[in-house]
């Protein structure tokens, strides 16, 4: 499929941390701005970083062009009925990874998760700048540069990837901050490359994934606007911003994330007929019921 607008850079070269979602939010809920002379005052952070938490709200698709807070904002962060303000469950930052891989504001999640990684579990940087090198070609994008591109690659990688030891002990704290690296979902390792130059691999596959909540699948295919009243286990598992795509569950996992979510929700049928499984809904199902549902538990 043809790629949606494709958006690079804004992150000033930071990792989106542990807290500054929450940070970001309260601020625009009292009603103030970041462009505003006092920001880099009022949230204790230099003016670059006043930037990325503007970038990374966004990016994580909650608030929209005018800085507003949106439903899901409110639902996570609300000072008063937010269910996890301070991001303390593991679901929760599975659930902002997937909102971050589909709302396409940082588009080099959504171009790793639904497309780089397809067929390979392993690459290098270079290997990954070259595929999105060659899609802007392919789409006659002007106006990116090899820099930019590669900035976002390392921040993507940065904000994934448990720190390795470094000299700079600033740079581990910095990176172990990251929103994300909890996931596990991308390690790092030594290897030659086809120059036999010895390079950094990086390591993704498709697996079970036992600590994502199966309620944040339902929730991700309850709000995926593309899906009907069924859907094949095939498109699920490997379709465009699919379950299996963004949380990188193999078949197992997404068989077993199925059959916990349909045995609990009335209406939801998991299928197999003449060897083609469906996912069916017989009743419509509220996406925050399911939410709440994980939070109450």
């Amino acid at each position: 499929m043809a790629n949606p607008k494709l958006q690079f850079s804004g992150h000033e070269s930071f990792v989106c941390k542990h807290l500054w979602l929450k940070k970001g939010y309260d601020y625009l809920k009292d009603s103030k701005n970041f462009n505003s002379e006092s920001s880099v005052v009022e949230l204790g952070v230099g003016k670059n970083m006043v930037n990325s938490i503007s970038f990374w709200l966004k990016s994580f698709g909650l608030i929209d062009e005018k800085n507003k807070p949106n439903e899901f904002a409110n639902y996570i962060f609300s000072k008063r009925a937010g269910v996890d303000q301070y991001i303390e469950n593991l679901g929760t930052v599975w659930l902002l990874h997937y909102k971050l891989v589909g709302t396409n504001k940082a588009s080099i999640y959504n171009l790793f998760f639904n497309q780089f990684r397809k067929g390979r579990t392993d690459f290098t940087k270079e290997q990954f700048l070259s595929f999105i090198k060659r899609i802007l070609d392919a789409e006659k994008l002007k106006g990116f540069n090899a820099n930019t591109i590669s900035s976002d690659i390392s921040v993507f990688l940065r904000s994934y990837l448990k720190p390795q030891y470094k000299e700079s002990k600033i740079d581990i704290e910095e990176d172990f901050s990251s929103l994300m690296i909890d996931l596990d979902l991308i390690s790092s390792y030594k290897a030659e490359n086809s120059e036999g130059k010895l390079v950094d691999w990086y390591h993704i596959e498709n697996k079970i994934q036992v600590d994502l909540p199966p309620q944040i699948v339902l929730y991700s295919i309850l709000d995926n606007q593309h899906y009907g009243k069924s859907i094949s286990f095939t498109e699920l598992l490997s379709g465009y911003d699919s379950p299996g795509s963004i949380f990188a569950l193999n078949e197992d996992g997404l068989v077993s994330k199925i059959e916990q979510f349909s045995k609990k929700y009335k209406g939801v049928v998991f299928t197999e007929s003449a060897g083609v499984r469906e996912l069916q809904f017989k009743r419509a199902i509220d996406k925050y019921d399911v939410l709440n549902d994980y939070y109450k538990e």
